[in-house]
């Protein structure tokens, strides 16, 4: 087990990358997908649960974290992993994003932001300095700087004014962050849609110097077409030898996207939020259970998946929990949904190990293009652990 943090870039297919990063906590393997434990818990899932779908690594929210239970609370009880039973690597955002699109009556300077909490009204600070500090009570392995992000679209001037003002307060945050063997500070490149200001954010962050380097800025509104456009040039900006995070993606085609033109790391909140709203990723795109054609199926969601849902629920099963409002619903399509997320992650890394990714990405594209009606066979499933009880 290392006692640092590094990252070894393992083999390239086109631009998409596989490899491995080090840290005290365990390994990454990259691509990775991060489910997202918002609250200190991915929902509907056991931590032990989420590690078995495969996941390496765990995504927690500063902001959140910091007003309930707060970071001082959650040091006083021996930091992030032992309070939440995580063993694996945990990466912190700075809360940048969650200020400027949950909390009330912001108000955005060169310091930091002041804001009132979405949940009690409270009044609170973020800053580069603070953000650094609440992250380290947290104790997460990755830290992400203290950046601003705005929506897009936006004017370029707008762009301007926040990319620049997030380049200083990165600089802020390398400082407050210091000197801490076996955790990583990653940078974040912002500069919206323009590729100019790509530029100067990616340089701007290299000159700093950090472990990682993320893209931010993209998923916010700019649809798939504008942010593989934006992928085709910004992650080439970055040091190729550190890990590259796309921040918030997303849907498997994102995903997949995202991979082909040289991402490592992603996260997304949507496989589990969307297990909870019945709705499920498969192979063949996604499986609505609440729909009433879903009653009489005996068929699994996915034939070929081995999560717990598919080797012993049928679809009927699921809609009629789903529609009862039944906790198991959201226990088993979350189950699947993370399952699904990861084995798509593994089987990319296998294909860009093995140099045959424009392959498996046509395989993926055309199953999907089938759609989820291609193979409606009303004949028993089989199921690897039995039939429901």
């Amino acid at each position: 087990m290392t006692e640092r943090f590094s990252f070894t870039l393992k083999a390239t297919d086109g631009r998409a990358r596989t490899g491995v990063i080090d840290t005290p906590r365990g390994q990454i393997r990259t691509p990775a997908f991060m489910p997202v434990g918002t609250a200190a818990t991915v929902k509907a899932m056991m931590p032990e649960s989420v590690a078995a779908t495969g996941a390496d690594i765990l995504l927690g929210n500063t902001y959140h974290l910091m007003l309930r239970p707060t970071a001082e609370r959650i040091a006083a009880l021996g930091g992030l992993h032992r309070f939440m039973n995580w063993s694996g690597p945990i990466l912190t955002d700075s809360g940048g994003f969650q200020v400027m699109s949950l909390a009330d009556l912001r108000k955005l300077t060169e310091e930091g932001v002041t804001f009132r909490s979405h949940i009690d009204g409270s009044k609170h600070m973020l800053s580069p300095e603070r953000s650094m500090e609440i992250q380290r009570l947290l104790g997460s392995d990755i830290v992400m700087c203290f950046d601003e992000c705005p929506a897009l679209p936006a004017d370029r001037d707008r762009i301007v004014q926040s990319m620049r003002l997030s380049m200083r307060w990165a600089e802020r945050s390398k400082e407050a962050f210091g000197d801490r063997p076996g955790h990583a500070l990653f940078g974040i490149q912002q500069g919206g849609l323009e590729q100019d200001l790509r530029e100067e954010s990616a340089e701007a962050l290299k000159e700093i110097g950090f472990d990682g380097y993320a893209v931010g800025g993209l998923a916010v509104g700019e649809g798939q077409e504008a942010m593989f456009g934006c992928l085709d040039y910004a992650p080439e900006m970055l040091p190729t030898d550190k890990p590259r995070y796309l921040m918030g993606v997303g849907k498997p085609d994102d995903i997949v996207g995202a991979v082909k033109r040289g991402i490592d790391m992603m996260d997304c909140v949507l496989p589990s939020r969307s297990g909870r709203t019945g709705q499920a990723f498969t192979r063949r795109g996604v499986v609505n259970i609440k729909n009433a054609r879903h009653a009489d199926d005996p068929r699994p969601l996915d034939e070929a998946c081995t999560c717990p849902a598919c080797t012993g629920y049928s679809r009927a099963y699921l809609h009629h929990v789903f529609r009862a409002g039944e906790i198991i619903s959201s226990m088993l399509l979350t189950w699947h949904n993370l399952h699904y997320y990861q084995e798509l992650m593994a089987s990319m890394r296998a294909a860009i190990s093995e140099g045959r990714f424009d392959a498996w990405e046509a395989e993926f594209h055309a199953l999907r293009a089938e759609g989820d009606g291609a193979r409606r066979s009303r004949s028993q499933p089989r199921y690897r652990h039995g039939p429901p009880g």
